[in-house]
């Protein structure tokens, strides 16, 4: 196990830091309160870890108080969890958790909501609050996520370690006859004993399979000569790896080799575009001109790049800001992206 080197996780220092800036962009939205679910954003602000049920878990942050939100008979369990510390507010299985989140914000007042709640949640709290005293949280929560702190960076290159590792591993392991089920178990053993945890996601394609991004139901057997795909991560302090390798065992064919090539100029027309300030759609645009300069595509079409270009990475292993047309959000130079480089 890495362990030897294996960073420090997030303290509660940082996150009381998380909640001072949420505090300054609430104040500058008119929000007077953010209501987070059971969300990787309450992690992020509070350190519970809290998986999401048909019942509201979560708290409620205001200018001067942190507040959880929970059905009494869970609260004995949320008092044993790491978090910061703040008051438990609990309702009964009869009642309804937005009449106590009501309660609690005051007559009048302006809430945000986590945009990863349920629409159950917002649903009831549309009930008992006017339409324009409920605002999207979303957009505050992503651009305090995205800028990502020295000890967040540390605990993401650690987990991408650990997951460049593993594919080592596994392109020593495959050879002719192997299922892919037996190399997805692999990866998720060898993460395991790398840095404690399990993958996340383990995708390993065989041949034209390939050509899907995210694989195929099939248990494929590996046949010499075939394309390989295998794209996987893990998950260490609360923080994802993602990485993703395509390559062959034998000598390429022509054609594999002139795509190849071709997304790899791609790629690193990506990474030259990468600047801060620029728009998160100009490293799209870099993308697209070089697979359309190659006669492929143009935009969506196949043979080319059916999708966006990439992804944030972070608490979530997609997550803002996202690589795509029409996304004129600034990068800054602590934005996170996984890469196949």
């Amino acid at each position: 196990m890495m362990s030897e080197n294996r960073p420090a996780p997030i303290s509660d220092e940082e996150r009381k830091g998380r909640i001072a800036r949420l505090r300054a962009a609430m104040q500058a939205s008119r929000a007077d309160a953010v209501l987070l679910g059971s969300t990787t954003s309450l992690t992020y602000f509070t350190g519970l870890v809290w998986h999401q049920s048909e019942r509201l878990v979560g708290a409620l942050i205001t200018a001067d108080s942190l507040t959880y939100i929970a059905p009494a008979f869970e609260v004995s369990k949320i008092e044993t969890l790491e978090r910061l510390d703040g008051d438990i507010a609990a309702w009964q299985e009869h009642e309804s958790p937005a009449t106590l989140v009501v309660k609690l914000l005051g007559q009048g007042r302006v809430l945000a909501l986590d945009d990863a709640l349920p629409f159950f949640v917002y649903s009831a709290l549309g009930r008992q609050i006017t339409p324009e005293r409920l605002i999207d949280g979303g957009p505050m929560i992503s651009a305090l996520r995205t800028v990502k702190s020295p000890a967040e960076i540390a605990l993401m290159q650690y987990a991408m370690d650990a997951t460049l590792t593993v594919h080592k591993r596994v392109h020593a392991l495959i050879e002719p006859g192997i299922r892919a089920s037996e190399v997805v178990r692999f990866i998720d053993e060898t993460h395991r004993a790398l840095c404690g945890s399990d993958s996340t996601f383990a995708i390993c394609s065989f041949g034209a399979a390939t050509s899907l991004p995210h694989g195929v139901d099939d248990d494929q057997t590996y046949g010499e000569g075939d394309i390989i795909l295998v794209d996987t991560g893990t998950i260490v302090g609360g923080y994802q790896s993602d990485m993703t390798r395509t390559y062959v065992k034998a000598e390429p064919s022509a054609e594999f080799a002139r795509i190849w090539a071709i997304e790899r100029e791609a790629q690193q027309a990506v990474f030259d575009a990468a600047k801060p300030g620029v728009s998160a759609e100009t490293l799209d645009d870099a993308a697209r001109r070089v697979i359309a300069a190659h006669g492929l595509g143009p935009d969506y079409r196949l043979p080319g790049l059916p999708h966006r270009a990439g992804h944030g990475l972070g608490m979530d292993i997609h997550e803002a800001p996202f690589i795509v047309r029409g996304n004129t959000t600034p990068l800054s130079p602590a934005c996170v992206f996984p890469t196949s480089r």
